[in-house]
């Protein structure tokens, strides 16, 4: 039987490229505007982005990877080591005109596989309420909702799944 070949593919990447800064911008768009329930300011975004621990998703704290479809920029997702068996999950984006076309499990793919290589152990990761399509996500890729492991305003939903 044939193989089926993925129009995905994922990389890392820094987060400082141009579209790798365009994907998180993207990313903090669309969560800032559904927390709001109005579209974000550029002020908002650019909070975000401030806010943002890039500096630790690099090797050997952690990792960024971009996804692209058909070679076209699409998807991100980072992960950071909280400690030396336990790696985050962060920023994880696939673009809405894109979802469902399997780029979300191949973000998670590699950033399980980036995570093993790290050490990791266990990937756990907070999410929202109003971000539905991220947590039916982690569900079909065998993570599971776990009590809160740590505070974040933000966080309203933690999960957890064993990697190694």
């Amino acid at each position: 039987m044939p193989r089926s070949i993925t129009p995905w593919s994922v990389a890392p990447e820094p987060c400082s490229t141009p579209e790798a800064s365009a994907l998180r911008r993207a990313y903090y768009d669309e969560v800032a505007s559904r927390y709001w329930g109005r579209p974000a300011t550029e002020e908002e975004v650019d909070q975000g982005l401030a806010a943002d621990p890039a500096d630790e998703l690099v090797p050997p704290t952690g990792e960024f990877v971009v996804g692209r479809y058909d070679g076209r920029a699409a998807a991100c997702g980072g992960l950071r080591l909280l400690d030396p068996e336990t790696a985050e999950l962060t920023r994880v984006y696939v673009r809405p005109d894109l979802r469902g076309t399997g780029g979300g499990g191949a973000l998670l793919a590699a950033l399980e596989t980036a995570a093993r290589a790290l050490g990791a152990r266990r990937i756990r990761l907070d999410t929202r309420h109003d971000l539905v399509e991220a947590r039916q996500l982690y569900a079909k890729h065998g993570y599971v909702e776990i009590p809160a492991y740590k505070s974040d305003p933000y966080a309203e939903h933690w999960f957890e799944k064993k990697i190694g």
